[in-house]
């Protein structure tokens, strides 16, 4: 039986001798800052030409967040690929050999690659959010002001929680392109123009990343934006769910089929 610290440490290994997963936690730290600092630096420009309306429900927490859309994509690529990698590869017999325990396999890579994620996260949001003030000037806020230190952590623990829920649908479906074929249309194409469409807007407020996200909206109703049935932390704990569930069909699967 392989003991969970040598298992820990293996997947630790996998996970930073591989290329493609690093680069992948390069590009959601470096798109989510410089995608949040151009559009923070352009509303400042352009405060001004806003309506009233605009001006007075104006986020600039919110405005510094606005790279995690493609932030959280990379996100899902890195999940992904922690988790079906070894399938594509082959190496995944490998390591269920090593470890006949499959509750300590999967967690085991899980919980690295969410600290890992968690980490990379919280010095993204941190980043991004003082990038972004610096950038909006006299429209900025800090964060002493009510509200925004939860708003930046929950940045952080949004950009975990994408990455662990890609984990998660991974397990199930054992395939990349599969994985990446379901998660990138749904996030960045199905769950967007849902939340526009006002029939479908109810059921879209309760996807994963439409209720995590409101974690890191300080001002209601900011920038003419919907109101949600729900406050920051219940939106968390409905992505937390999501999370949970699909972790849940991850191991199912894993202990149910072979590799």
């Amino acid at each position: 039986m392989a003991s969970v610290p040598a298992v820990l440490y293996s997947e630790w290994t996998k996970i930073r001798t591989v290329s493609s997963t690093t680069w992948t936690l390069v590009c959601a730290f470096a798109v989510t800052i410089a995608m949040g600092g151009a559009l923070s630096a352009l509303l400042k420009a352009t405060f001004d030409d806003m309506s009233r309306e605009e001006q007075l429900t104006f986020d600039p927490t919110l405005i510094s967040f606005s790279g995690m859309i493609l932030g959280q994509l990379a996100m899902v690529v890195y999940g992904v690929l922690v988790v079906s990698t070894e399938y594509s590869t082959g190496m995944i017999r490998i390591s269920l050999a090593a470890v006949p325990q499959r509750a300590t396999f999967l967690f085991s890579k899980i919980g690295v690659a969410t600290a890992l994620a968690l980490a990379v996260g919280m010095v993204t949001s941190f980043l991004t959010f003082f990038l972004g003030q610096a950038l909006l000037g006299e429209h900025g806020t800090n964060l002493g002001a009510d509200n925004v230190l939860r708003a930046v952590i929950g940045g952080g623990l949004y950009m975990g929680l994408i990455a662990l829920f890609s984990m998660g649908v991974a397990a199930m479906l054992r395939s990349s392109m599969l994985s990446l074929g379901i998660l990138m249309p749904f996030f960045f194409l199905v769950s967007q123009i849902l939340a526009s469409v006002p029939k479908a807007k109810t059921l879209a407020q309760y996807f994963p990343d439409q209720a995590g996200g409101k974690i890191m909206q300080v001002v209601p109703g900011a920038m003419n934006s919907d109101e949600a049935p729900y406050g920051p932390w219940a939106g968390l704990v409905i992505m937390l769910i999501w999370v949970a569930a699909a972790l849940a069909g991850g191991y199912l699967v894993l202990k149910k089929r072979d590799a």
